[in-house]
């Protein structure tokens, strides 16, 4: 039977004109569907997006997934596809995957991924792998791989790091020390210095004679 412009008893053991479908035929879901303030039974196949069907011996229904941010699930709390922009994780939906696993971009699942150790205490400062001889050098810190990824496409976070170090002795034992040269602008300052100087001098001799 169909009521109005749509065939909303269709699989229907029993229909009302008001709500629809009330029983389904064999192996069809009992979907409750609303429309605002209306709702009305449906007979389906197969649950839509957010449902999952749940078979029980006295009518098959679509129940709601409870899990958020999921698109179907498997069960009541097991999700087995999210929505977009969300990595599915153990039959829970994520923003990001948890500590110690990877997103899988292509399937938007997060999966396990490179765990690395601590960090190890900074090393030696040294440059041109001297350890004197200059102000500033570098110090590095490593760590090891614990656990590799289990997809060969997941980088594994840095095991190795530097950063700028003064460096303990500015000179070496020993070395001979000279004397840095010195700049343009400290050769250009004494030029003018110099100048000044001179001028002052010759304006100081003007002066005298003019006195004479």
């Amino acid at each position: 039977a169909s009521y109005g412009p749509n065939p909303i008893c269709k699989g229907c053991l029993s229909c009302s004109k008001d709500n629809g479908c009330i029983r389904c035929q064999h192996k069809l879901f009992f979907f409750l569907r609303r429309e605002g303030m209306r709702q009305y039974g449906e007979c389906l196949h197969s649950c839509p997006s957010g449902y999952y069907g749940l078979r029980t011996p006295d009518m098959n229904r679509c129940s709601r997934c409870r899990i958020e941010n999921c698109d179907s699930c498997f069960s009541r709390d097991f999700c087995t596809k999210c929505k977009t922009g969300f990595y599915s994780h153990r039959g829970r939906c994520f923003r990001g995957c948890p500590p110690g696993f990877a997103a899988l971009e292509e399937l938007m699942e997060c999966v396990e991924g490179c765990e690395v150790g601590q960090w190890s205490e900074w090393g030696t400062c040294s440059r041109n792998n001297k350890t004197c001889g200059f102000k500033w050098g570098l110090e590095t810190r490593t760590r090891q791989i614990v656990k590799k990824p289990a997809k060969d496409t997941i980088p594994c976070p840095t095991i190795a790091e530097s950063r700028r170090c003064k460096m303990a002795m500015r000179h070496c034992p020993g070395g001979k020390w000279r004397r840095p040269a010195k700049t343009k602008d400290k050769k250009k300052k004494k030029k003018n210095l110099m100048e000044r100087a001179q001028k002052q001098h010759s304006i100081f001799l003007a002066t005298d004679k003019t006195s004479q």
